[in-house]
């Protein structure tokens, strides 16, 4: 891959008048915050079914393992953060029971009312609230949540590293922060197949949801996202302790698993 893991993690951090990533662009963080809403708002509708063509359906196992490293039991509360269609609070719905909560939160409106229409559709309403929130400046209290889960959302968030500091803010000693996200290949052979099928994204993204434009960002912001230990060490500057994680698929996806 030509771009350098952590480019995108070192111009996030310099403050307000900066650049910033959107894909291999330079823009502005506010810029980079539209049209990364208007990614989300021209896929929304179709956002699932392009999940299961672009991972093979590989998504729904590795959301499967990230649900068994979340540790989350009955009475629990549990933050789904840009958890757009629901999948993730479908899931953890049942774990914690009626004693527990979850929030669904996603910055994007569009996403968020399919997440809503969605839970409502499988008759899950009575443990899980809808919250739409900037995952930068969370609007909870401190030490609110057992565990948190961003899955492939910590790569549009403007400031990462803000990010991931109002997460640690928001969780409860002991608790853990799970972040899901597409990384590096640790093999430059699958690495390069990779590359190859990626560059297939926008054409299937323009036969199904008709946005081409959308899915060529989603390559392009892959590829710009730091790498496993980048990750690593950034979880640990915003506090997160024995951080560690877990390569999936030879490292085209990694969990990372923080504790306050």
């Amino acid at each position: 891959m030509s771009n350098t893991p952590d480019s995108g993690h070192q111009s996030e951090s310099q403050g307000a008048e900066s650049k910033t990533h959107f894909g291999y662009e330079q823009v502005s963080p506010a810029e980079k915050t539209r049209r990364v809403g208007q990614v989300f708002h021209s896929v929304a509708n179709r956002y699932d079914v392009m999940n299961d063509l672009i991972s093979v359906g590989t998504h729904r196992i590795i959301k499967r393992l990230t649900v068994e490293l979340s540790g989350v039991r009955p009475g629990h509360s549990v933050l789904d953060l840009a958890g757009g269609t629901g999948d993730f609070s479908m899931r953890f719905a049942p774990l914690v029971g009626s004693t527990g909560q979850i929030v669904l939160a996603d910055i994007n409106d569009s996403m968020i009312k399919v997440g809503r229409d969605r839970l409502i559709d499988k008759g899950i309403t009575g443990n899980v609230q809808i919250a739409q929130v900037n995952a930068e400046t969370l609007p909870f209290a401190d030490e609110t949540f057992d565990c948190i889960v961003i899955a492939y959302g910590l790569r549009n968030v403007t400031d990462k590293d803000k990010a991931l500091r109002s997460m640690y803010r928001t969780l409860k000693p002991g608790g853990r922060a799970l972040v899901l996200e597409f990384s590096k290949p640790v093999n430059p052979v699958l690495g390069k197949a990779y590359d190859a099928f990626s560059t297939l994204w926008p054409v299937a993204g323009k036969v199904v949801t008709g946005d081409a434009d959308s899915y060529k960002y989603l390559v392009e912001s892959i590829r710009m996202h730091p790498d496993q230990e980048t990750l690593k060490t950034m979880m640990q500057d915003a506090g997160f302790r024995d951080c560690k994680y877990h390569n999936l698929i030879g490292g085209i996806s990694a969990i990372h698993v923080g504790f306050r």
